[in-house]
């Protein structure tokens, strides 16, 4: 079971480590005229905060369970990451865009959850 969760601890930091980074980075005029046309609809500094969610997010399933310190943040990094990808579902829906990537994230966010408790 632990090996399952470093398995999905492992690719959801990678994909929120970039997501997150890349909204860290780039101004979001930049990320709407990219495909992320969300980021339209946001004020600048909304998609900052959300990026750095998204990177302390990908940080806390990975240190806590690495280092063995407080390893109840794992799960607890994962079920708030969940929390963060249905508010991106619901952003999506209104917007009439494609909602398979915040759905498979939050599902492996959920999952990870589970994995993590079941291992404390």
């Amino acid at each position: 079971m632990l090996i399952a969760l470093w398995i999905i601890n492992g690719l959801l930091a990678l994909a929120f480590l970039g997501a997150g980074l890349m909204k860290l980075a780039r101004p979001a005029e930049a990320l709407a005229s990219s495909g992320m046309g969300w980021a339209a609809d946001f004020a600048s500094s909304h998609v900052k905060l959300i990026g750095l969610a998204e990177v302390l997010g990908a940080i806390g399933l990975i240190l806590p369970l690495l280092l063995d310190i407080a390893p109840v943040l794992t799960p607890i990094a994962a079920i708030l990451l969940a929390v963060l990808m249905l508010g991106a579902v619901v952003v999506h829906l209104r917007r009439k865009e494609s909602l398979a990537a915040p759905i498979v994230l939050a599902i492996l966010s959920i999952v990870s959850a589970i994995l993590g408790f079941a291992a404390l």
